[in-house]
């Protein structure tokens, strides 16, 4: 579960504070959540508060998983990132390494010390996930779809407990989309989606519209889409 208790991102400017994301209350604990909205609504900065990757400028974010205690994004933040796995909407900004097993197996290097252990882990996330055969390819020949299963192997084989996906289909084509869509749904820990597909956010068992920084909108998904195409 993800709290927000008057999250507030504010950037300097030379003509003084702009306000992101105005003092945010939201108690994230759905399933399936989805967030929409127009371009620099500020649907992203909410996402990206959701594991610390930008920390509240007043307020607090606070993750709580598996009865752990809760975890603030501003205090303990790499234990948040590890609680909480993101996924961006370009995969090659999360492909480090030269091939897939050793992308994976970078993720896993604190899971598994011993380097025989780490690749076994490696292989059986991308099995997990169909890719095993591409397991000694470089990631630079991988397709767009091929790339954002890897992104999301990657971060899924740490098994944090909530996933973070920021418009993750938007540079797919149809089939790849559905795909990738048709697997966050059916994971089995908590998923965030940024999306600008509608059909997506529709899936979703609660839906937050974000307008100028505000969030206009949070209920089920099939009426917040009805508001945003009323409103958009």
């Amino acid at each position: 579960m993800i709290e927000l208790r008057g999250a507030t991102v504010t950037a300097p400017t030379s003509s003084g504070a702009v306000t992101i994301l105005h003092p945010t209350d939201l108690t994230l604990g759905e399933p399936r959540i989805s967030i929409i909205g127009g371009n620099g609504s500020g649907k992203s900065t909410l996402a990206r508060l959701c594991n610390g990757l930008v920390e509240p400028s007043a307020g607090s974010v606070t993750i709580t998983a598996s009865g752990d205690p809760a975890l603030d994004t501003r205090r303990d933040g790499p234990a948040v990132r590890r609680k909480v796995g993101f996924v961006f909407t370009d995969p090659s900004a999360q492909l480090i390494m030269p091939t897939v097993v050793e992308d994976v197996s970078l993720s896993l290097r604190r899971a598994h010390r011993d380097p025989v252990a780490r690749q076994a882990a490696a292989l059986a996330a991308l099995e997990r996930f169909g890719i095993d055969r591409l397991a000694d390819h470089s990631v630079h020949t991988l397709s767009g779809g091929q790339k954002q299963l890897l992104a999301i192997a990657s971060v899924l084989a740490t098994d944090p407990a909530i996933l973070v996906a920021d418009e993750p289909t938007t540079l797919l084509d149809l089939r790849n989309s559905r795909a990738i869509g048709d697997l966050l749904m059916s994971l089995p820990q908590q998923v965030i989606i940024v999306t600008h597909d509608l059909e997506l956010a529709a899936r979703a068992d609660r839906t937050l519209v974000v307008e100028d920084g505000r969030v206009v909108f949070d209920g089920p998904a099939e009426a917040a889409v009805a508001h945003y195409r009323a409103h958009a």
